[in-house]
């Protein structure tokens, strides 16, 4: 078992530096794949959060950051990505041992994507203009854009350091000050990129990290009266309580994303291509051991093409092996945690018991190691209102469900209290665009399980988010509060 680099770090990152918590509190952080300890973190209070929050403040209004040249930021912005390129190996292993990820992915997936939206925000800092008014002769209205100021960021340990990167890199960009409170489960990439954020050129203050439970650090960085905003992923139900911190406190600013039960549509003109939609639809439903809120969790397929569409899926799911995530051949790493692998061995067995049928997979694996690893699972026969077919499972199981016309798979696919995202399969463009434009998701992929890239905007309809977005032009607005300068003229 490859072993944690020494540069890793474990302590909270305030002001430019490393510090114990309060009372030196921490809490123990174990490895997915082997179930030991694998070592302890600073467990921030909600004195740890008041402290970043402050530093955080004071360098805001210092100017330090906010008010420096946009292309002074973007020089060291860029500089910041180049570190990350030059700490890819050592932050690729982080996320693979802290949250079970398999190596590969962290290496050519992840930590590739880090640096391209840390250059990629770093690149649109020079080109955000304000606007004037159409106001007459007699005044000037000038709208600009201002940094909002302080950002609390709650994140998720699924993607440690890429979904970090989705929201720091706006945020910054824009010239305000951090807090981040990574997941509790998957601590490390974020710190050590504070680090190098700081070796940039970032200032003291701008980029603080607090580690720590969602219920003490999270709840405290939500209840924050100095906080202007807060942006949260993670799921729908912990979403809504940092709704309610927000109307507790300061009604700051909240940008939520939240969890998915994403449809994937194969309509039967795709009878000739099942191998290929077969492997595509597998790779949405066991990439990252189906710890995504995009998960392709749930397949609607024509009755005309399922049997066929069944057996290619399951040749398709052959290639996903498990084994430990430090090998570069494994396709499946563990669970995250041992509550999950419970869930996920109880979510298969209801379904059993409602009727449905395991068709490959379905059980632990290796067992042995001491950690949290399930088989690449397929089920079918799932009914619409089964569990499976409509709640989050998190794990790399994929529930299939047969329909028979176009509305029917439409109304299947809405059939959710979550709007993330879908794929359709089909050959007719004409068919494709009719359907994806009824489709209640904030991202609708055709022929191809995908999420867009750093240039569109990513979020959700209904409980799947709330207030804006990550990605895109649009996540670097909403770290901005525009402002109308009103000249009369005489």
């Amino acid at each position: 078992m490859t072993a944690l680099p020494e540069t890793v770090r474990t302590r909270a990152f305030i002001n430019g530096e490393f510090i114990d918590a309060e009372n030196q509190a921490v809490f123990d952080n174990f490895n997915p794949a082997t179930g030991k300890l694998l070592n302890q973190i600073a467990f921030c209070s909600p004195s740890d959060v008041d402290r970043a929050v402050s530093a955080a403040r004071a360098a805001f209004n210092s100017g330090v950051w906010s008010q420096l040249a946009p292309r002074e930021r973007k020089h060291i912005l860029l500089k910041f990505a180049d570190l990350i390129d030059a700490n890819a190996a050592e932050l690729a292993l982080l996320d693979c041992i802290d949250a079970g990820k398999p190596l590969w992915d962290c290496e050519n997936l992840d930590l590739p994507d880090v640096a391209n939206n840390i250059r990629w925000y770093a690149e649109a800092i020079d080109k955000v203009f304000g606007k004037v008014s159409p106001s007459g002769s007699e005044n000037l209205g000038i709208i600009v854009r201002e940094a909002v100021g302080v950002v609390g960021m709650v994140l998720p340990w699924n993607f440690p350091a890429g979904t970090l990167s989705w929201k720091i890199a706006p945020a910054l960009a824009a010239g305000n000050a951090i807090v981040v409170k990574p997941a509790e489960l998957a601590s490390l990439s974020a710190l050590r990129i504070a680090e190098l954020a700081h070796q940039a050129g970032i200032p003291a203050g701008i980029f603080n990290v607090v580690p720590g439970h969602g219920h003490i650090t999270g709840k405290a960085l939500g209840l924050h009266q100095d906080v202007d905003m807060l942006t949260f992923t993670g799921s729908t139900e912990i979403g809504r309580q940092f709704l309610r911190y927000a109307a507790d406190s300061n009604l700051k600013k909240v940008v939520l994303e939240c969890g998915g039960k994403s449809p994937q549509i194969v309509m039967p003109d795709m009878a000739e291509r099942l191998d290929e939609v077969a492997e595509n639809l597998a790779n949405a439903a066991f990439w990252n051991m189906g710890q995504n809120c995009t998960c392709g969790s749930r397949i609607l397929v024509h009755s005309a093409i399922k049997k066929p569409f069944i057996e290619a899926l399951i040749k398709a799911a052959e290639v996903w092996k498990v084994g430990p995530p430090t090998d570069r051949s494994s396709k499946l790493g563990p669970l995250i945690e041992a509550p999950a692998l419970t869930r996920v061995l109880e979510a298969i067995d209801a379904a059993k018991k409602a009727g449905a049928r395991v068709v490959t997979g379905g059980s632990q694996a290796l067992k042995e190691s001491g950690g949290w690893f399930v088989e690449a699972t397929i089920i079918d026969d799932v009914m619409p209102d089964m569990a499976l077919a409509r709640q989050e499972i998190f794990g790399p199981v994929v529930a299939i469900i047969s329909f028979d016309s176009e509305d029917e798979a439409i109304t299947l696919a809405n059939d959710s209290t979550y709007g993330l995202a879908a794929t359709l399969f089909s050959n007719d463009i004409n068919v494709a665009i009719r359907m994806a434009r009824q489709i209640q998701a904030g991202t609708v992929a055709v022929n191809g399980y995908g999420e867009g890239d750093i240039t569109t905007p990513f979020g959700g309809y209904k409980t799947s988010g709330f207030g804006g977005y990550d990605k895109g032009i649009e996540a670097f607005d909403q770290y901005t509060q525009l402002k109308t300068i009103w000249v009369s003229l005489s």
